[in-house]
């Protein structure tokens, strides 16, 4: 990886992809550090001797790592130096802020939510869009609270942006309704992948708490929990589902649940582009 010709044109959204504004004295003290090894970077200075071998790829490696299992609260310049085995200074050779190593991140999460080619098959282009896309959120949910909202954060995700824009091309929409329907199909990756991502989460925690129970205490506790529901009489319709068997949080019907969502807004953007 490495810093691309147009990186310059990503700098003023810099200060805006924190989740959280950070101390200002801490950002003043991370420029004032930039900004001396830069000096010593002009002067023909070099990294330290173990960061030497160190390339930016390995920064944004490390720190994807620490983010997507610990979220990007745990983001900072010293934690990612701690994981390389260098010291916090090196850092500095490479990536001049954490609002950059940020957008570094999210700019490898655009390279698996990546929108194909335009093909000529809006509905196609769209769905590959919305697959690659839900996938790489799975991978990564901290990177939820960052994409899909703002102007593109860096090249990959203005590549996204362009591709998806460009699949509707060949509709000849006004460039508010092209904005509209792309912005619809993103919203329902997001939202389903939320959806996911909080189901995951909360069978975690589910899976905690029934720690040391025997699969026939749990039997148990759902057939109680069953019959409470049932006798209330307060709830026919959500036992009439559970009379069923369905499960609406099941892991094995994520995909089908993805699927059957997509295809409802995909046929509800072309009966509204027939009208």
């Amino acid at each position: 990886m490495k810093k691309g010709e147009d990186d310059d044109l990503w700098v003023p959204l810099r200060p805006f992809l924190g989740a959280n504004p950070r101390d200002r004295h801490e950002v003043r003290r991370e420029a004032q550090i930039a900004e001396h090894v830069t000096r010593q970077r002009e002067h023909g200075g070099r990294p330290g001797r173990r960061a030497r071998g160190l390339e930016l790829a390995d920064i944004v490696t490390a720190a994807v790592a620490v983010a997507d299992a610990e979220g990007t609260d745990a983001i900072s310049m010293r934690r990612i130096a701690r994981e390389l085995n260098v010291g916090t200074m090196s850092l500095y050779w490479y990536v001049d802020s954490k609002e950059e190593l940020l957008q570094l991140m999210l700019e490898r999460v655009q390279t698996e939510a990546e929108v194909p080619e335009p093909s000529g098959d809006w509905r196609a282009d769209l769905r590959g869009y919305a697959r690659n896309a839900r996938t790489a959120l799975l991978h990564h949910p901290w990177a939820i609270d960052f994409l899909g909202v703002g102007p593109p954060s860096g090249p990959n995700d203005a590549r996204n942006a362009e591709r998806l824009i460009a699949a509707l091309d060949g509709l000849a929409l006004d460039p508010g309704v092209t904005m509209q329907v792309a912005m619809t199909v993103g919203t329902y990756v997001m939202g389903a992948a939320l959806r996911e991502i909080q189901e995951i989460r909360w069978q975690r925690g589910v899976a905690e708490a029934a720690e040391g129970m025997t699969e026939a205490e749990m039997e148990e506790f759902d057939a109680e929990f069953s019959r409470r529901l049932h006798e209330s009489g307060r709830y026919p319709h959500i036992a009439k589902i559970l009379d069923a068997g369905i499960d609406p949080d099941a892991p094995e019907t994520r995909n089908e649940r993805f699927e059957f969502g997509l295809d409802c807004v995909l046929d509800g953007i072309a009966a509204r582009l027939r009208s």
